[in-house]
């Protein structure tokens, strides 16, 4: 019986040491887990980083792609801006006709394209329609049609009838006869750069006729028309002749 018990101290023993044993392994293992789980979380610790170093340089390249396109956008948007202004200034402009001293060639609110450069290279000529600034009040322009031109001398006569240089004028523009014909009755004999100009609706028209608009100094002729953009049925070209 001893030995049995001995045996079975032996063998308890043996289980005993057997579980000591195997009961140490696994703490090894947990230990090796832990340090394996320790380094992967070190790994993605690193990770993490690198991918919060990221972020920033990713979002730092994001705002200045967009402050590149903000940047072109007004810099084109000022070109555009300081093109039309040079174009409006020198070139040419929309005008509206405002009135009825032109009809039946232009009617009150018909859209006019200006040109505002052509004199500076020649001098207005007969039949053009211009436009220049009324003296007596600001932001106020007349359009008007040029008659005569420097050196010549205008008259018109009792019936209405236009001369230049004592010679009838052939012309077709005038809606009706000249009912008054106003200081050009004793002739008007033009100077150096100086314009007499009429409207196509003679007997409306406050014109060279008369000392509120009288004669048209060249330099104070803004431009003339030479397009006519609205009413779109009505569109074209306002050159002489055609």
């Amino acid at each position: 019986m001893k030995r049995l018990e001995d045996d079975n101290d032996l063998e308890l023993i043996r289980l005993d040491s057997d579980d000591d044993w195997s009961s140490r392994r696994p703490r090894r293992h947990l230990k090796d887990n832990r340090s394996a789980e320790d380094e992967d979380e070190d790994n993605y610790d690193e990770e993490d980083k690198d991918d919060e170093e990221d972020v920033p340089v990713e979002q730092q390249s994001r705002g200045q792609a967009i402050l590149r396109e903000i940047l072109h956008d007004s810099l084109f948007l000022l070109a555009v801006f300081l093109i039309t202004l040079l174009l409006v200034k020198f070139v040419g402009q929309r005008t509206v006709v405002v009135g009825e001293s032109m009809e039946t060639t232009l009617q009150d609110g018909d859209n006019l394209i200006v040109d505002k450069i052509s004199y500076r290279f020649r001098q207005p000529e007969r039949f053009e329609i211009i436009v220049f600034p009324y003296i007596y009040q600001d932001e106020t322009y007349y359009i008007k049609r040029v008659i005569g031109l420097p050196g010549e001398t205008v008259r018109i006569d009792e019936n209405g009838t236009i001369f230049i240089n004592d010679v009838p004028l052939e012309e077709h523009y005038g809606r009706e006869v000249i009912n008054d014909p106003g200081n050009a009755f004793n002739g008007i004999t033009l100077g150096e750069d100086q314009y007499f100009v009429l409207g196509d609706n003679r007997n409306h028209s406050s014109d060279s006729r008369f000392a509120a608009v009288g004669i048209i100094q060249g330099d104070r002729i803004i431009g003339r028309a030479v397009c006519r953009i609205y009413p779109f049925s009505k569109f074209g070209s306002m050159t002489p002749g055609k």
